[in-house]
């Protein structure tokens, strides 16, 4: 692996060198021709390259620290069994630049031994936190029975909801998943579209199909799908019922109104859990600017006692970089 060195930022030039004790990890953390590398160089300023086991990183002393740390906790996540892709770089560059990073990656808590692994395990994979507010959010999930998951597409607030849903049903923690959310196009009219009601409903749905099937083999979400285990509705069909023994998430929970939302949370029952979420800013209501289900919900249940509340920012968006960009321009540095 040889590259000209990338200009060190400003500060002290420093050279380090990292010894991996499992060489036959180097290209998965590597990446094809080296992508992961040179996305690491572009990003933080530094030049890294290879001599066997050891990798040596040039640059600001302060860039290379900042390197070795990001190297090492892909390499921790490349053991895991992880794939190391842009989106994982950029959420670990932006995890070390969080002061709790170590705590929440690796230290050890003082008397009490290593903190248990924050993840959720699924048939088809093992998921970890991307950004701090995702470890945030992945506590929360299974330590509150209401939580409120709020902040701009692409922070992975629904699929994390469905992941822990899907690891509570394996385990038997809850009998049935109930997923559902508002019937509410997106500036587009599908009314029109032809087939039954399950037809007609699914288009709104199909975000909440494609985290299961990411979760779940395809044969057993039909299989438990068939079989009531699994419940995939728009809100209307919750009207009437009791939740009980089930993990209920309510995805774009910013499109409801205020009687629907009130209705939806007061079908709570026993041994359940329910995760709401949606963009506050993000309203689809038809009619001018109506209020909304989600935004009245937190004005009168933040800091009631029982009700978590997980808010995500454009710097917590883990598709891809360009999305916590674009949520910026539209909503300014603050969203």
């Amino acid at each position: 692996m040889s590259r000209k060195p990338v200009p060190a930022q400003s500060g002290e030039r420093s050279r380090v060198e990292v010894t991996f004790d499992k060489p036959q990890l180097l290209p998965q953390l590597f990446g094809e021709y080296d992508s992961n590398i040179l996305a690491l160089e572009e990003r933080l300023g530094v030049y890294i390259h290879a001599r066997g086991q050891r990798v040596v990183i040039e640059g600001s002393a302060e860039s290379v620290a900042h390197a070795r740390e990001v190297l090492q906790e892909l390499q921790s996540r490349v053991i895991r069994g992880e794939d190391i892709d842009t989106g994982l770089i950029d959420a670990v560059i932006a995890m070390s630049s969080e002061p709790m990073f170590t705590g929440i990656v690796s230290a050890e808590v003082p008397g009490s031994g290593p903190p248990p692994p924050i993840m959720i395990r699924t048939r088809k994979k093992t998921i970890v936190p991307r950004s701090v507010a995702q470890t945030h959010y992945m506590r929360e999930l299974v330590s509150n029975d209401m939580i409120f998951a709020l902040g701009p597409a692409g922070t992975g607030k629904t699929y994390l909801a469905v992941a822990q849903a899907v690891a509570q049903l394996i385990t038997g923690s809850v009998q049935r998943l109930i997923l559902s959310r508002p019937a509410v196009e997106a500036g587009e009219r599908l009314g029109f579209l032809p087939g039954d009601m399950k037809e007609k409903v699914d288009p709104y749905l199909r975000p909440i199909y494609d985290a299961l099937y990411d979760c779940l083999p395809a044969e057993q979400v039909e299989r438990r799908i068939a079989s009531g285990e699994i419940e995939i509705a728009p809100i209307a069909f919750m009207r009437g019922r009791t939740l009980a023994d089930a993990f209920v998430i309510l995805d774009e929970a910013q499109n409801t109104t205020p009687a629907q939302m009130k209705m939806f949370l007061t079908r709570f029952g026993a041994n359940s859990r329910m995760v709401i979420c949606g963009d506050p800013k993000q309203v689809d209501l038809p009619g001018g600017p109506p209020a909304s289900g989600l935004n009245d919900a937190i004005n009168r249940l933040e800091g009631v006692e029982g009700i978590a509340f997980s808010w995500f920012t454009a710097a917590d968006v883990v598709r891809h970089p360009i999305v916590g960009r674009i949520v910026q321009a539209y909503e300014g540095p603050d969203a």
